[in-house]
């Protein structure tokens, strides 16, 4: 065999043994990988104490308070006590602090709530989420310090709300009592969205306590 012919055969070979082959990932490159890679229960963790909790703390007024200014000048209570993106058509999502007695309560779904009185006339003011599972994304919706344009996308936005009730259910709302609530005393700090019309304000605590 010519000589160019011997080395065009090597060099073939080596092209057909390559192509056959995996990058793989060093383990540094795979620990780095990781380390970069969107995680919004840790985001969510790592902020709670020292962020979501003492915000709301210092944004809340008294459930009374707040819905009574929103009822009456929407825009000095959206000053005053509530937060929304700039971006999509969410409504106003205000902090709150509920000090009151339950009137009713759902346990039996997985959306679990309770019904509480806090003007004393025993009929239901402010429906408050107990979990497992929470609809909407109050908590996030309220903290002025989060943004939509740090994420990626819309995906990511969605996951990282849900992570909030997540963190929020396991660590306070799934240790709750579940059976006989009505008439127990509940406070709890938190947020909501404005309901539409005639429907009962979905409260979403940080933190609560029943009965006691």
């Amino acid at each position: 065999m010519p000589r160019y012919q011997a080395a065009w055969t090597l060099v073939l070979a080596g092209m057909l043994a390559l192509s056959g082959c995996k990058l793989v990932k060093t383990e540094d490159e795979q620990k780095q990988a990781a380390a970069g890679a969107f995680n919004p229960d840790k985001m969510v963790a790592d902020i709670w104490d020292a962020k979501v909790v003492p915000f709301l703390q210092e944004r809340a007024g008294t459930f009374q308070e707040v819905s009574a200014l929103a009822a009456e000048n929407l825009d000095a209570a959206a000053e005053k006590y509530g937060h929304k993106e700039k971006q999509g058509n969410a409504p106003w999502t205000f902090a709150a602090r509920i000090d009151g007695v339950i009137v009713a309560e759902e346990t039996k779904s997985r959306a679990g709530y309770v019904d509480v009185d806090v003007d004393g006339d025993r009929k239901a003011d402010v429906r408050v989420a107990i979990g497992p599972a929470i609809r909407g994304t109050a908590i996030r919706d309220s903290l002025k310090f989060v943004n939509f344009n740090e994420f990626k996308n819309q995906i990511e936005w969605a996951q990282y709300g849900k992570s909030f009730n997540t963190h929020v259910n396991g660590l306070l709302l799934e240790k709750l009592p579940r059976e006989n609530l009505t008439g127990k005393t509940i406070k709890a700090l938190g947020a909501y969205p404005l309901p539409a019309k005639g429907q009962l304000p979905l409260f979403v605590p940080v933190t609560i306590t029943v009965g006691g």
